[in-house]
């Protein structure tokens, strides 16, 4: 179902769509005017910040995020690949029985898709797609320019609410737009989700989890401390190597959307690959 236009898809770019036209046209309009330098600067860096947007929005809705190859087969002799995912119950390496087909590290079945995806992080409805190891960064660029344009229309709301209540007082009359209220309505929460799903995310690469590996992280930190061991998420590289894995190798490119995908998705390194005297601490 990846790429077919659901209500929550329609819902997202109507948003945009109405935050876009109220941004120029009323508060920017409103308050600096929109023919004037600053309105034009102001229109003319909204209107790019809208454009990633929307850009990177539906090439996260239809971006394959990686599935397993029919051919792929775990070789557990490999010497390059110090770390075999096995089954928690059992200890046998890990397979799908609905897919028929091993399971590479950090793989997941993901039954709205009816797939394994690689280093599948979620299954996100307002993209209608699994965010995995090709769409997570396009995915994370786009949360990161949605909060930056939220927080750059926020600062535009608060302007033009100020200068419309200012004149009211000196006019003695009633005009305040009652746009100024849907648009409040609609931006400040919008904003607070899209900035608290951008610090996760950020947490995320810094210790370079999925979500699904955070929650059994969390799980596995728990059997650990009963038994008196430390755990270790075994991809945490430190938080430079981190970064590259899923930001790429060049730092001028980290919030390019069009930056090639690091690695297969089929092996990872680990820090079990790093000598113990030259981890990152």
């Amino acid at each position: 179902m990846r790429g077919y236009i659901t209500l929550p898809i329609i819902i997202v770019l109507t948003a945009i769509g109405y935050l876009f036209y109220t941004t120029l046209f009323v508060l920017i309009d409103g308050w600096l005017g929109l023919w004037t330098a600053a309105g034009l600067a102001n229109a003319a860096v909204f209107t790019a910040l809208a454009a990633v947007v929307v850009t990177t929005y539906g090439i996260a809705v239809l971006k394959d995020p990686g599935g397993v190859p029919a051919s792929f087969s775990p070789d557990i002799e490999d010497s390059e690949n110090t770390v075999h995912e096995i089954k928690r119950k059992g200890g046998d390496l890990r397979y799908c029985q609905k897919c028929s087909q091993y399971k590479p590290p950090r793989t997941h079945h993901c039954r709205i898709c009816k797939r394994c995806v690689l280093r599948m992080d979620h299954h996100c409805v307002w993209i209608n797609n699994c965010v995995g190891h090709e769409n997570y960064k396009i995915f994370f660029v786009f949360v990161f320019y949605g909060v930056i344009a939220c927080i750059h229309s926020m600062v535009l709301l608060v302007g033009s609410v100020s200068f419309a209540l200012h004149n009211d007082q000196d006019n003695n009359a009633g005009s305040f737009n009652v746009s100024y209220i849907i648009c409040g309505a609609v931006l400040l929460p919008l904003t607070i989700a899209l900035s608290v799903l951008l610090g996760w995310h950020i947490y995320l690469i810094l210790q370079n989890k999925t979500t699904i590996e955070y929650h059994d992280g969390v799980r596995a930190m728990c059997l650990a401390e009963k038994v008196g061991n430390v755990y270790r998420h075994p991809y945490d590289l430190g938080i430079y190597e981190n970064l590259v894995s899923v930001l790429g190798p060049n730092i001028f490119c980290w919030f390019c959307p069009m930056t090639k995908i690091v690695g297969s998705g089929l092996r990872f390194r680990t820090a079990y690959d790093i000598p113990l005297s030259t981890f990152p601490t």
